[in-house]
C-alpha cells in the first residue's frame, strides 16, 4: 500500500516526465512517448516509470536511447521539481506492454 506522499510524488514525476518527453525535445526517433504509470519507493529515492512508445520502428532502440539519456532527463526533472522534493529520485524506465496485452486478449475473445 502506497502512502499519500508516495502517490503525490509519483503523480508529480509522471506529469513532469511527460512534459519533458513532449516539449523539451529529447532527441528520439520521431515517436510519441507516453508515461503511463510511475511508482516511487517508500524512501522516495527510486522512481520506476512505465512508458508507452507509439510510431516507432523499434521500441527497443528508443528505450536504449532513453536509458542512455537518463542523466539528462533526471537533470531536467530536477530543474522542474527541485522546490517540491528534497531528493530527486533515481529514474528507471520500463516499456509498458499492457496495451499489447489487452489487444491480444481482445483478439482472442473475438475468435
Amino acid at each position: 500500500m502506497d502512502s499519500t506522499r508516495q502517490n503525490k510524488i509519483a503523480k508529480l514525476i509522471q506529469k513532469e516526465l511527460a512534459e519533458i518527453f513532449l516539449t523539451d525535445g529529447i532527441p528520439l526517433y520521431d515517436c510519441m512517448i507516453t508515461v503511463t504509470q510511475t511508482k516511487v519507493t517508500p524512501d522516495l529515492s527510486l522512481s520506476r516509470s512505465y512508458l508507452s512508445i507509439f510510431n516507432a520502428a523499434d521500441n527497443e532502440i528508443v528505450m536504449k536511447a532513453i536509458k542512455k539519456n537518463t542523466k539528462d532527463i533526471r537533470y531536467r526533472l530536477a530543474q522542474k521539481i527541485k522546490h517540491q522534493v528534497r531528493v530527486i529520485p533515481q529514474l528507471t524506465f520500463f516499456i509498458d506492454d499492457s496495451l499489447d496485452y489487452l489487444e491480444n486478449i481482445e483478439n482472442l475473445l473475438k475468435s
